[in-house]
């Protein structure tokens, strides 16, 4: 599915997290950030944490994330 399907609308995805991979198990166009809440276009995610099952905005805020499972 792609913007110029009939019908498409804007959702959230849900992915399943892997190494250097993700999967789709729900499609939708973004993800939120755990940390910052802002949606990410899931053709521009380039960062998530495996273990966690989280998508980050940014190195940044992957970096933040890291911080706060050291605790």
């Amino acid at each position: 599915m792609n913007i110029f399907d009939p019908g498409f609308s804007a959702q959230e995805a849900k992915i399943r997290y892997l190494d250097a991979d993700f999967v789709i198990t729900k499609p939708g166009s973004f993800v939120r950030c755990a940390i910052t809440g802002k949606p990410i276009q899931v053709d521009d995610l380039k960062y998530w944490s495996v273990d966690r099952q989280e998508a980050y905005a940014d190195a940044e805020a992957a970096f933040e994330a890291y911080l706060r499972q050291l605790g």
